[in-house]
């Protein structure tokens, strides 16, 4: 089972609640069949959309909006009412006409992103484009269903799922739901395997008992995360007893992955011609292993935030960018460790458990030590594990003195505590603030 969720108010927050489908053959085949009129209606409105554009320019406008959700909904009225097939049967309207609305409200979603982004001038790299076509071979199964779309009800084998058209389908009942379900969607991921992701009301997790502790997290390389922390005492610990060590899961999974991408490559027929029933087994295999490897990042992450969040009640975390990372030699390796993932990880169980989380300005974080707050006047090179400060003759852990930085600028550390100095928490002119606190329920 996995979990996605969405931030709440008041007492009550929208979860995501994600379990695993077993539909028969049947049940496949009609669930495909209500993906492939639902990937036509997306077809059709990028058509239309792109139709519209052209006509707009012709014409000397700028934006196209007037093809928003409403002009859509009504478009999609006259395709399922227009579109025939050779016998003249109007097919498309024997499709879920829930699933359907949904996909142009997804559409519209995006489009209306995409122009947003374009009329407020971001760079062509980083804003969101325009809807494409959607193509049998490369798209994955999508179907959202409002509650006139589905239901649940009790049979002999237990409760199961029924969608619009009357697709019965045994759902894999992992832990049970908090609530009523307002919404749910279908997909099928890369290897094949189906899933149910129910969006419920659920109340507000207690708050956890104060602790009285405080910890920094700083990204490291050789070590994930590493921690240092500061109890009801004012006792500094940079002991290991929290750090996140590289798990590797992609390196070790790289082998095998290798050889069936190899493969892979040896029966790969064109384009147009039916792929061969050996690459589609070697295809599902290689999905198996990422698919693997991306619950097993994901379930460590889990694990280790919900174990910080359980032991401190302040959290400092430097604001670090993921995708700055690409850019840098550590791109391979933080990829592999899906630092973002353990972030929002992390972002999740505070907001969850009404822990404080501030994200610290990164600025000299690596150069300053924390025991005097001087600067380094020279670089620092990744290879150099160990931060030996020119001004106090302090020398520590590269990682940790970072992390103990982290605790100085969000305030966690008072004064009078031994071997820190709390007092500095300047910020370059010219960045973003020195904290960004998320905010609790």
């Amino acid at each position: 089972m996995r979990i996605c969720f969405m931030y709440g108010i008041l007492s009550f927050m929208k979860v995501r609640y994600t379990y695993r489908l077993r539909p028969s053959k049947t049940a496949r085949r009609r669930l495909m069949r209500e993906w492939g009129m639902c990937r036509y209606v997306w077809n059709r409105m990028v058509e239309e959309s792109k139709r519209r554009h052209e006509l707009n320019r012709d014409e000397g406008r700028l934006h196209d909006e007037e093809f928003g959700d409403k002009t859509a909904q009504r478009y999609l009225t006259i395709l399922r009412n227009l579109t025939c097939d050779e016998h003249g049967d109007r097919w498309l309207r024997e499709g879920s006409v829930v699933a359907q609305q949904q996909t142009v409200r997804d559409f519209s979603k995006a489009r209306k992103k995409a122009l947003l982004d374009r009329k407020n001038g971001i760079a062509p790299g980083k804003r969101a484009g325009l809807p494409r076509f959607k193509s049998k071979r490369d798209s994955t199964a999508t179907l959202n269903y409002t509650t006139r779309g589905f239901s649940l009800y009790d049979d002999d084998g237990g409760t199961r799922l029924r969608l619009a058209g009357g697709i019965g389908i045994p759902v894999v009942w992992s832990r049970p739901l908090p609530g009523k379900p307002s919404s749910v969607r279908v997909s099928q991921d890369t290897d094949g395997h189906w899933y149910a992701s129910f969006v419920v009301d659920k109340p507000a997790e207690t708050p956890l008992p104060e602790t009285g502790r405080a910890i920094g997290i700083d990204p490291g390389v050789s070590t994930l995360m590493t921690c240092a922390t500061i109890d009801a005492n004012s006792t500094i610990d940079e002991t290991d007893a929290y750090d996140l060590p590289h798990p590797e899961y992609g390196k070790k999974a790289q082998r095998e992955l290798a050889r069936l991408q190899r493969r892979m490559a040896k029966e790969r027929r064109p384009k147009r011609q039916k792929p061969s029933n050996r690459y589609l087994k070697n295809k599902r295999r290689a999905a198996e292993i990422q698919r693997r490897v991306q619950r097993q990042r994901q379930d460590t992450a889990n694990k280790w935030a919900r174990r910080i969040v359980r032991d401190h009640d302040n959290i400092a975390m430097e604001d670090f960018k993921p995708k700055f990372l690409a850019k840098t030699t550590m791109a391979r390796k933080a990829a592999d460790g899906a630092i973002a993932s353990v972030k929002h990880a992390l972002e999740w169980q505070a907001l969850k458990h009404s822990r404080t989380l501030r994200l610290v300005n990164p600025s000299d974080t690596t150069k300053r030590c924390a025991h005097c707050g001087a600067i380094a006047k020279h670089r620092i090179p990744l290879k150099e594990r160990t931060f030996r400060c020119d001004s106090c003759r302090m020398s520590r852990a590269r990682d940790k003195n970072s992390a103990l930085n982290m605790l100085c600028r969000a305030g966690f550390i008072p004064d009078g505590v031994d071997g820190v100095n709390p007092r500095w928490d300047a910020v370059p002119t010219g960045t973003r603030p020195a904290n960004r606190e998320i905010p609790r329920l």
